[in-house]
């Protein structure tokens, strides 16, 4: 899929674990650690929001397109 969910790259950034954000944005640690790892297929966009809050950056910063030919796997 062409769409890389960066994450973990901002969870570190920001020092951050996943149960932290999970307690802070309200959303269960499996349906964090699904999107964390790209099992998720879909995300809302109010998810996206109280995710961006909590990690003080852009959608961009987490969701990163990068077409088939280029995409790792």
């Amino acid at each position: 899929m062409p769409i890389i969910v960066n994450l973990d790259v901002m969870l570190a950034r920001r020092k951050m674990r996943l149960t932290e954000l999970s307690s802070r944005v309200d959303i269960t640690l499996t349906n964090l650690s699904n999107l964390k790892t790209g099992r998720a297929r879909a995300i809302r966009f109010t998810t996206l929001d109280a995710i961006c809050e909590a990690l003080d950056c852009q959608p961009g910063d987490i969701l990163e397109y990068v077409p088939d030919s280029e995409a790792p796997g």
